[in-house]
């Protein structure tokens, strides 16, 4: 019985801490954008094999840096 005196409000100070943390992490912005890095690994265009992948795909003489910009 002597136990709840002492767990009771360690219970309540760990409840506390997790609940600022949350706040914290809202507050901070680390639940501001949830989808993007889900996505990401999706349209990880930017790897220089796949890029290579994709021209030789495209058949000689069609690379994106022959063409013009405009």
């Amino acid at each position: 019985m002597t136990a709840l005196y002492v767990m009771i409000p360690v219970a309540v100070i760990v409840v506390g801490l997790a609940i600022w943390l949350f706040f914290w992490a809202v507050d901070s912005g680390q639940y501001d954008d949830m989808d993007s890095p889900a996505h990401s690994i999706l349209f990880d265009d930017e790897d220089p094999r796949h890029q290579a992948g994709v021209e030789e795909a495209k058949g000689p003489g069609t690379s994106e840096r022959d063409a013009p910009h405009g």
